[in-house]
């Protein structure tokens, strides 16, 4: 979607937002597909009250975008303008135990960040791509560590309400890749209580999180992730393995010869080329096994 009044140009620059008009989104997005749309990059998030609103008065849907790493976006023009927090001011605050992180800032930096300071817990998610708002969402987990078990506090704007609130960690429910969350909430900031652990046995951890990743994830290729969610008691990788279908390919999309839960982008995929090999093998594990897996990764569609 594109803004074409231009009094609202002056309008979101008074509100302190950075206005990029036709971004397009396969360059936005780890998996490299997309079309494209307005982009409206928030600098100060105090101020979304005043932008829902103004959005709300020119009849303009939004949709927020976070790291972009777990994403598969439709092509063409999108038919909502995307929001995304900056990053520019998205440090760290150190409080004992606790750490104050911005939404906006990067997952994996965050965990080192955090590392430096000698607190600890968090060393799977270390090599999770993303931003710490979009852990928070998914409940984002890896090597038996899920950042749920951290959080004291969430900063959030509720599009129901148009107010900031900060929400207690017994006003939050997270669960395995899911959260209490609504879905056009958008998250700010986050307190965590992490463990004190002396620097080199953090290091240790993340190391040995990460030598396993880069032995079974294809890290070198345009992937969005695990594609599904994994069954209660089973591993949706190993099922989708157990079929016989690493390296199978629709157009541009294939699946991961290294991690069969991977789909790559190996040959210039279209999103139909991902959606169509996503509902394939969904079809075909429902046919052997008897079970439906659901998407882990988000889609947007138009």
């Amino acid at each position: 979607m594109r803004i074409k009044n231009p009094r609202l140009y002056d309008a979101l620059r008074d509100l302190q937002v950075d206005y990029r008009p036709g971004q397009c989104l396969a360059n936005l997005t780890s998996l490299g597909v997309g079309g494209t749309t307005d982009l409206l990059v928030i600098e100060n998030p105090v101020r979304l009250p005043e932008l829902i609103s103004l959005l709300r008065q020119e009849g303009i849907p939004w949709r927020l975008l976070g790291g972009g790493t777990n994403l598969l976006t439709a092509e063409g023009e999108l038919q909502e303008v995307v929001l995304r927090l900056s990053s520019r001011e998205a440090g760290a605050e150190f409080h004992g135990q606790c750490v104050r992180v911005a939404a906006a800032a990067d997952l994996g930096r965050t965990v080192m960040e955090c590392a430096r300071h000698n607190l600890g817990g968090m060393e799977g998610l270390a090599g999770v791509p993303g931003t710490v708002g979009g852990a928070l969402r998914m409940n984002a987990g890896a090597y038996g560590t899920q950042i749920g078990q951290f959080v004291r506090s969430v900063t959030v704007f509720r599009c129901a309400t148009n107010r900031i609130e900060t929400l207690g960690g017994g006003q939050i429910s997270l669960a395995y890749r899911q959260s209490s969350f609504a879905p056009d909430d958008i998250l700010l900031a986050t307190e965590l209580q992490l463990l004190e652990r002396p620097y080199e046995e953090i290091l240790a951890s993340i190391k040995m999180c990460n030598e396993k990743r880069r032995a079974t994830q294809p890290l070198n290729e345009k992937t969005a992730g695990c594609i599904f969610k994994n069954p209660p008691g089973h591993a949706a990788g190993r099922m989708i393995d157990e079929l016989g279908l690493k390296g199978y390919r629709v157009g541009g999309a294939v699946v991961s010869e290294r991690h069969a839960n991977f789909f790559v982008n190996r040959y210039a995929a279209t999103a139909d080329d991902f959606l169509r090999l996503i509902e394939l093998v969904r079809k075909r594990v429902q046919r052997a096994l008897g079970v439906v897996l659901q998407e882990e990764i988000i889609v947007w569609k138009h």
